[in-house]
């Protein structure tokens, strides 16, 4: 599984523009694998993304909002941020988390690779 989920990580930091790529338990909000060189400590961001993921789940259960989260999307002035959660049975409980460099990536593809990544992790 190791090798499985560090090949998922390279196959997102082949991604034009990824500087960095996690994925991470949305419970304990521990990365299982990582890469690349985003410039800050993945560990650290995957930790903090996994209590953003948990705080919109509890507030779409709070106002009665049913279905799942696909992807939650942070634009900063230099950096695009995409957490993708999972959902197969495998997977469920866990989310990828891709960062870009604005200059360079291209949103709408880089969220299409992400996409066609994310349903063939296998754990």
């Amino acid at each position: 599984p190791m090798a499985q989920l560090d090949q998922t990580v390279n196959e997102l930091l082949s991604i034009d523009g990824a500087t960095g790529a996690a994925i991470v338990d949305i419970d304990s909000g521990m990365a299982l694998a990582f890469g690349g060189a985003p410039g800050f400590d993945l560990n650290v961001a995957a930790a903090g993304n996994s209590n953003v993921v948990r705080a919109k789940m509890n507030t779409m259960n709070d106002i009665g909002l049913n279905g799942r989260i696909e992807d939650i999307m942070i634009t900063l002035n230099d950096q695009y941020h995409l957490v993708n959660i999972l959902a197969t049975e495998g997977t469920a409980g866990l989310f990828l988390y891709l960062t870009l460099d604005r200059a360079k990536a291209n949103l709408a593809l880089a969220r299409h690779k992400l996409k066609q990544v994310a349903k063939q992790v296998s754990v």
